[in-house]
C-alpha cells in the first residue's frame, strides 16, 4: 500500500488540528510541558489534551459570579427573610454545579450561613474561567477547618487515624444539623 493511502481524511484531520494546536500552544510550552509524554495516548487523546492545556493557558482569570449571563449578583444575607434565603440558595446551587463547581461539607452550616459563604467567598474568588471546564471545583465549606472536618464528616477510620498521627483528643462526632441532599460529582 503506497504510504499516501495509509490515513483516512479522520486521521489528516486530527494530523492538521495536532498542528494547529502545537503552534497556539508554542508560547506556553515550558520544560513541565515537555516531560508530558504526549506520544503514548492516541492522536485524538493528544488533541484533546493539548485543546484542555490551550483552554487552561488562555483562560482568563475572572470572579465567579461574572461567569454567569447576567452576572451573578445576589442580594444581602441579611436583607432576606429565612424562607427567601432558602430558596435563592437553592437556586444559587444548582445554577454552581451547572459551572462545575459544587460544595463540600456544608451540612453544619445553617442556610443562612452557607448563603453568606456563598455571597462572600466564592462568587468573588477570581479563578480561570475555562470553556471547556471538564473538571469539577470543589469547594471545602468548613474553610480547612480540621475540627469541623473530624467532628461532622471524618468516618472512624479518619478520625482513629488523626488522632494516632497528631496525638490529639478529638472533637466529639456529632450529627449535622442541616443535612443536604445536595448535586455531586458524576462518577
Amino acid at each position: 500500500m503506497p504510504a499516501y493511502q495509509r490515513f483516512s481524511e479522520v486521521d489528516v484531520d486530527d494530523l492538521i488540528r495536532n498542528a494547529e494546536l502545537r503552534t497556539e500552544l508554542e508560547p506556553y510550552f515550558d520544560e513541565a510541558i515537555s516531560r508530558i509524554a504526549l506520544r503514548q495516548r492516541s492522536l485524538k487523546q493528544e488533541n484533546e489534551f493539548l485543546a484542555s492545556m490551550l483552554d487552561w493557558e488562555t483562560a482568563p482569570i475572572e470572579p465567579i459570579y461574572s461567569w454567569f449571563v447576567p452576572e451573578m449578583r445576589l442580594p444581602s444575607p441579611n436583607s432576606l427573610s429565612d424562607e427567601k434565603v432558602e430558596t435563592i440558595l437553592y437556586e444559587v446551587i444548582e445554577k454552581l454545579y451547572e459551572q462545575k463547581i459544587l460544595l463540600n461539607f456544608t451540612d453544619h452550616l445553617s442556610d443562612r450561613e452557607l448563603y453568606a459563604m456563598i455571597c462572600r467567598d466564592i462568587l468573588p474568588l477570581r479563578e480561570k474561567h475555562l470553556k471547556q471546564r471538564k473538571n469539577f471545583i470543589h469547594w471545602d465549606c468548613t474553610q480547612g477547618d480540621t475540627e469541623i472536618w473530624l467532628r461532622y464528616y471524618a468516618a472512624d477510620e479518619e478520625r482513629e487515624q488523626w488522632a494516632e498521627n497528631y496525638e490529639e483528643v478529638l472533637p466529639e462526632k456529632e450529627l449535622a444539623l442541616h443535612p443536604r441532599d445536595l448535586p455531586q460529582h458524576p462518577f
